[in-house]
C-alpha cells in the first residue's frame, strides 16, 4: 500500500467535542466519496497500545485540495497528539482504501444511516454529489443523542436545500425539547416506512458505532433488505 507524508493545515470544533482535521492533499493523492486511509502520527510525544495510526474516513469530497477529517475527541494519547500538534507538522497517510462508495445506478435511492461520527462518509457523498449534480435520490438518516453533538448538521440541512435529490432526516434520541423541534428517536423500522416508498428497493449504507451498525444490520434483515443491498462500516472510537 502506497503512504503519503502530508502536513497538517487547520483544525475547527464542527460539533460539541467534535473536531475536523484538514491536512494538505498530497499530489496525485486520489479517493472516491466515502472511503477511508491510515492516517499515522509521526513521533508523537505519547502513544499507547494501539500506536501512532488509526483509520479515519475522509469527509472532504474528491474536487476539494484539503483532506479532511473528523473525530469525536475522547481522551486517547493519539487524539492529544494531533489536537495539540503545531500547524504544519507532518504526518503520514495512506492510500484510500474501503467500499462505503455509491453504486452506479441512479435510479436505485442510496439510503445512508449514519450514527453520530459516523456521518463522515456520507457528508463526503452528500459533497460529492452536489457538486456532480449526480441523480441518485439521496436520504440520510442521521441520529445524534442531542443537536449540540451533531457534526455538520448546519451544512447538511444546505445541502438538503440545494439539492432537490437529497433528504435529510435528523433524528436526536436525547434532546432538550427547547433546543431541537425536529425527530425524536432512534432510527427503526416506522422511521425508514414514513420516508422510503419501497424499503427494499434503495442501497443501504450504515456507519456509526459497533451497537448502532449492528442493530441497523439487523432491522434491514428484519425488513426483508438483501444483504448484498447493504454496506456497513463500524466506527470506533479509540
Amino acid at each position: 500500500m502506497d503512504v503519503y507524508k502530508t502536513q497538517l493545515m487547520r483544525r475547527e470544533l464542527v460539533a460539541e467535542d467534535t473536531m475536523a482535521f484538514y491536512f494538505a492533499r498530497p499530489a496525485g493523492y486520489e479517493f472516491l466519496p466515502g472511503q477511508s486511509f491510515q492516517l499515522t502520527l509521526i513521533d508523537p510525544p505519547n502513544t499507547d497500545a494501539k500506536g501512532p495510526t488509526r483509520e479515519f474516513t475522509i469527509a472532504s469530497a474528491p474536487h476539494e485540495d484539503e483532506l479532511m477529517v473528523a473525530m469525536r475527541m475522547r481522551d486517547s494519547a493519539f487524539k492529544e497528539a494531533l489536537r495539540d500538534a503545531p500547524l504544519g507538522a507532518t504526518v503520514q497517510i495512506s492510500e484510500a482504501d474501503g467500499d462505503l462508495i455509491l453504486h452506479s445506478d441512479p435510479a436505485r435511492p442510496a439510503v445512508l444511516i449514519a450514527g453520530g461520527i459516523g456521518v463522515t462518509p456520507f457528508l463526503s457523498i452528500a459533497r460529492h454529489v452536489a457538486r456532480e449534480a449526480l441523480q441518485h435520490p439521496l436520504y440520510l438518516f442521521y441520529s445524534n443523542w442531542r443537536p449540540e453533538l451533531a457534526a455538520f448538521l448546519p451544512e447538511l440541512e444546505a445541502l438538503q436545500q440545494a439539492n432537490p435529490h437529497f433528504r435529510l432526516i435528523a433524528t436526536m434520541t436525547e434532546p432538550d425539547r427547547q433546543s431541537w423541534s425536529g425527530q425524536i428517536g432512534v432510527v427503526d423500522a416506522d422511521l425508514l416506512r414514513r420516508h422510503l416508498p419501497d424499503l427494499t428497493r434503495p442501497v443501504y449504507y450504515v456507519a456509526g458505532p459497533p451497537p448502532m451498525a449492528l442493530a441497523m444490520l439487523d432491522l434491514l434483515e428484519d425488513l426483508g433488505v438483501d444483504d448484498a443491498d447493504i454496506k456497513s462500516a463500524e466506527f470506533y472510537g479509540y
